[in-house]
């Protein structure tokens, strides 16, 4: 979002926010230059993009940044990574960088410094999302206050919860890609069966995740006694998406009919009476085919749950820069609980300033 709408409703100076967005491609970076309490948007400004690869290290990258915006004076930060964030050491196995928060604080003079999962980043922005430009999937009442869950398949499968609890709130990133993936439909457990002979443990990242899309077709094609080439993700939806190919055509459809047990449970599993909300790299790419599919139908389908689970709402996140909304977000929610609560010790990542 420009900056144009919400410095016209700020009232007092905002601190600007130092935030990114890294990935195993790309560094990117912007600052948070304003926040407007009426239209609940951020102010995102100084984008700047660098291949990650350019760098040795993650401090070079930052450094090649800053160099941008050296005019700014900057002590708020916060830097949404693709991977796990464990105690106070960073490490990012794709490009080789490994850091310490502490010591990146102290090297650069920020007064406050937060290090986030990127899929803590997505629930950390879900309250601050645009309905506008996102698309429901289910009608729902979302509950004030309650807690929001976020998944998404992309190159694997990353969830989040948005906890909140008695005017505070924190974010609790899981693992939810690695547990088992259950069977529900007679089709589900044909399905599931083929996928057991190749792997130990069938979980959920096996199959909703881009490469999932290929294991799942080559199963599909098994389990209709179909022989099929070896292809990857992109080339099975563009094979269904042409009408070329009817495996693909039910390897997709059965992916969204599928995905809806899973995010059901996911809602349940985190309580999520706030919403539920969808990221990742797929899906936004087959929207219609979600909409058409029996994602609904499964998502409420939980027996003596199946009401709980039919007032969620569920939205399809198609929103730019949610990593930078969230990274902003975990700072600013932090600073006005820590005002709340008359005391300089809050933090919504548990891991201090």
């Amino acid at each position: 979002m420009s900056s144009s709408g919400p410095q016209a409703g700020s009232k007092v100076a905002f601190a600007p926010i130092l935030v990114a967005d890294i990935g195993g491609t790309n560094a990117r970076f912007a600052l948070i230059t304003d926040y407007c309490s009426s239209s609940n948007a951020f102010a995102i400004d100084h984008q700047h993009t660098f291949p990650s690869c350019e760098f040795k290290s993650f401090e070079d990258a930052v450094d090649a940044y800053l160099s941008q915006v050296n005019a700014i004076s900057i002590t708020r930060a916060c830097l949404a990574v693709a991977g796990p964030v464990k105690g106070e050491e960073v490490t990012l196995t794709n490009l080789g960088w490994q850091f310490n928060v502490n010591q990146l604080k102290a090297r650069f003079g920020f007064a406050n410094l937060q290090v986030i999962n990127d899929f803590a980043a997505f629930a950390y922005a879900a309250p601050y999302l645009n309905e506008r430009d996102n698309i429901c999937v289910k009608q729902g009442i979302a509950q004030a206050h309650a807690n929001i869950a976020v998944f998404g398949p992309g190159t694997g499968f990353g969830a989040a919860c948005l906890v909140r609890s008695q005017g505070q709130q924190a974010v609790m990133s899981c693992e939810a890609g690695h547990i088992s993936l259950a069977p529900v439909t007679e089709l589900d457990r044909q399905l599931h069966n083929v996928l057991r002979e190749d792997l130990q443990h069938v979980s959920v990242e096996n199959v909703f995740a881009g490469p999932g899309i290929a294991r799942l077709y080559r199963a599909m094609a098994k389990v209709h006694g179909k022989q099929v080439e070896d292809i990857d993700a992109a080339q099975i939806a563009a094979l269904a998406e042409n009408k070329q190919c009817m495996i693909a055509d039910r390897t997709l459809n059965h992916f969204c009919d599928w995905l809806g047990s899973v995010a059901g449970d996911i809602a349940l599993s985190f309580g999520a009476l706030g919403g539920v909300f969808i990221g990742g790299g797929i899906l936004p790419r087959m929207q219609q085919r979600l909409l058409n599919s029996r994602f609904n139908e499964r998502f409420i389908a939980k027996g003596v749950m199946s009401q709980y689970n039919s007032q969620i709402p569920v939205t399809l996140v198609c929103q730019e820069h949610i990593p930078f909304i969230g990274a902003a977000a975990c700072i600013h929610q932090g600073y006005q609980s820590v005002s709340q609560m008359g005391s300089p010790t809050g933090s919504p990542t548990g891991q201090g300033d």
